[in-house]
């Protein structure tokens, strides 16, 4: 019987990805995504739609398919298919963990979460939590720009959504968890201490921790304790409780180093319930993958275009200040009029950067893409290691890989960035753009106050990519794709693709909401990694223990 899992802020499910993924040595799936629960709407819909995927245990039926290719309706599908639709339905959980922000319309009171786990549990009590607290409150970059140095729960209480997540380990009791964050949560600080102190404190002894909190009842009822583990360090040695002690960059997990096309890094902790044997073994570090392996042979694209900055005007605001007011012009968005700019582009950049205009004739591509692009070429080489955990023959074709439409002056840039690139083997900073004139230099208003000096970033083609964030939903600047003729943004696709989401993954939602989903997630095939060696441990656990055993700490207060 597969080990229950319950999957918290599960985004679009990148974990529970992971987790579904493992087979033992039967072909059977050893763990069973029983509950996930995520507030955003259209995540909430992505993960219902991969739920009922994976009902079919292999056997996707064609109307999945016809259902991604755009010729039926996600309502059409579900129909078809009640008895899987019923199952995912109860599977994904659209609600709000914690406090409800101000208009939510999914609040989720603590017994209704405890109600949920109990009926998707059906009295297992050896089971995997799993689940990545929102992070953007400890993040480095997000601190740096509100210029926090001491965070307040009061003011953000993103920084003690961790507690849900104690709570319910606290009440519920899993033999392991997974809890994912940022590495910026390793130097946060409250007035009181460090963060990560206090979550590594808390984590050991959750009834404990939250009996002081007010979270629960002290009923006199022993306290489960937890160790907690690095997943790539074996530990430096061990306290007197028999604790695990580690350095805490032993937590940061670097993605690269375990075959993924990405400089994710991020703090992933494994907990173990104190009468489970220690694991066995960690995470084994692979070969690095390169962007280009990933993103290199899927269809050309171009960029659309939505306008062209035309002048500056000094508005005076009431207090007498005054702020530049940029306007624009809509600009038409078809082959010809790209055709046109790209040629008039290329031979101002090819002159700005010393190119010979006769070496290469710019071909550029005419389509933008579509939601669905059919074909059977996914672009990954016959020997590539994750082949097979990309593709699906079935899906003839590739998904969400439509381009982003840009500012006429950002795809001269990009266009500069990208020749720029191919000629230093990096990306150009801002001094670059302004020291090669011809309208290039940035017109934001952090150009010139020496912060993100490389806002323009083109992601390099022979490495793993920079970390995909939630950003790439507001402007896809920070990742640019190295190819000059195409001279635009990552698609939803190739961003997937750096995240290791299989291509018959399905988004839901509008474009904006999908790159959102896809950024919040943790690598797919990193969280298989992770599963299989927590599978490991449920090997050393008796089949017939139901109940944490005698180590369990005894506690009165």
């Amino acid at each position: 019987m597969p080990i229950p899992v319950i999957d918290l802020f599960a985004g679009p499910g990148g974990l529970g990805e992971g987790f579904s993924s493992v087979l033992n040595e039967n072909e059977e799936h050893v763990f069973k995504i029983k509950l996930s629960i995520e507030k955003d709407s259209c995540a909430h819909q992505t993960l219902k739609l991969r739920s009922f995927f994976r009902e079919f245990n292999g056997h996707v039926p064609k109307d999945y398919y016809s259902f991604v290719r755009g010729e039926i309706t996600i309502d059409e599908l579900y129909n078809r298919f009640p008895k899987q639709a019923a199952s995912s339905e109860l599977e994904a959980c659209c609600g709000t963990l914690g406090d409800p922000d101000e208009g939510d319309t999914n609040p989720l009171t603590n017994e209704e979460i405890d109600n949920k786990i109990q009926a998707a549990l059906e009295g297992r009590t050896n089971w995997v939590l799993i689940g990545g607290p929102p992070c953007q409150a400890y993040s480095l970059v997000g601190r740096s720009r509100r210029q926090e140095k001491i965070l307040d729960e009061t003011k953000d209480k993103r920084v003690g959504l961790y507690k849900e997540y104690l709570r319910i380990i606290a009440v519920h009791k899993p033999a392991a968890f997974v809890m994912e964050n940022v590495k910026g949560i390793l130097s946060a600080k409250t007035e009181e201490n460090l963060i990560f102190n206090k979550i590594l404190e808390d984590l050991s002894d959750p009834i404990g921790a939250c009996i002081s909190e007010g979270e629960i009842e002290d009923n006199n009822q022993p306290h489960v304790c937890y160790r907690i583990y690095s997943l790539t360090q074996v530990p430096d040695s061990y306290d007197v409780a028999g604790n695990p002690v580690f350095n805490h960059n032993d937590f940061i997990i670097k993605s690269e180093e375990y075959g993924i096309p990405q400089k994710r890094h991020r703090v992933i902790l494994l907990g173990i319930r104190e009468d489970i044997p220690a694991p066995k073994r960690i995470l084994e570090k692979g070969e690095e993958v390169s962007l280009f392996s990933v993103i290199g042979g899927l269809p050309e694209i171009r960029s659309g275009i939505t306008r062209r900055f035309t002048h500056f005007t000094m508005e005076i605001y009431e207090d007498g200040h005054f702020k530049k007011k940029r306007h624009y012009e809509k600009v038409k968005d078809c082959f010809e009029e790209w055709s046109a700019y790209m040629e008039e582009f290329n031979n101002q950049i090819n002159y700005i950067l010393g190119i010979d205009e006769t070496e290469e004739q710019l071909i550029v591509p005419k389509t933008l893409g579509k939601e669905f692009l059919p074909g059977e070429d996914y672009g990954l080489s016959a020997d590539h290691p994750l082949l097979n955990w990309y593709s699906d023959n079935n899906l003839m074709g590739i998904l969400h890989h439509v381009s982003r439409k840009h500012l006429l002056q950002d795809i001269k840039r990009y266009m500069f960035a990208s020749r720029y690139t191919e000629l230093h083997g990096n990306f150009p900073r801002l001094e670059d753009y302004r020291d090669a004139g011809e309208g290039l230099m940035p017109d934001h208003e952090n150009a010139e106050s020496g912060k993100f000096t490389d806002r323009f970033r083109v992601q390099l083609p022979d490495i793993p990519a920079t970390t995909i964030t939630s950003h790439i939903s507001k402007d896809g600047h920070y990742f640019i794709h190295y190819d000059p003729k195409q001279s635009r943004s990552f698609t939803v696709r190739e961003a997937a693709r750096v995240q290791t989401f299989p291509d018959n993954y399905y988004f839901c939602g509008g474009r904006t909401q999908q790159f959102h989903q896809v950024g919040n997630a943790v690598p797919p095939y990193l969280a298989y990694q992770i599963a299989e060696v927590v599978a490991e441990i449920f090997t050393q656990i008796p089949i017939q223990n139901n109940q944490p055993n005698e180590v369990i700490r005894q506690q009165t207060f």
